[in-house]
């Protein structure tokens, strides 16, 4: 594969995992009511955890962004959002005691990360 094609596929599956993430979070940072009936009312998580969620989505998702990062921040970043995604799914399957097929929805969220972090991984090589 080639360099200009491995960039490209990182910044495509980079910037689609970091736009999924920051539109995920931007109802959070000043919880909308439909965000404290998921998060609160559904999950059971406290109020307060929403925004802060939200501000960690936002700052992991412009770390991953920016080119040149120190690669233990990038390492972070990702590993702060694919702990985001397990908890959610988490959070989901355990609050309802079963699985819900709408969860695969997830994947899309799940797998354009686990590309953009293969492909970094591997521009990093070169």
């Amino acid at each position: 594969m080639t360099t200009k094609t491995t960039n490209l596929i990182y910044w495509v599956s980079t910037i689609v995992f970091a736009a999924l993430m920051i539109f995920s979070a931007v109802g959070g940072l000043q919880p909308s009511q439909q965000a404290i009936q998921l998060m609160h009312d559904a999950l059971g998580y406290p109020v307060y955890f929403i925004q802060f969620i939200s501000i960690a989505k936002l700052i992991g998702s412009i770390a991953i962004l920016v080119p040149g990062l120190n690669r233990s921040i990038k390492e972070w970043a990702y590993a702060g959002l694919f702990f985001d995604l397990a908890g959610a799914v988490y959070s989901g399957v355990a609050s309802s005691g079963q699985f819900d097929p709408m969860m695969l929805t997830m994947l899309i969220w799940i797998l354009s990360g686990i590309v953009s972090y293969y492909f970094w991984h591997k521009k990093l090589k070169r």
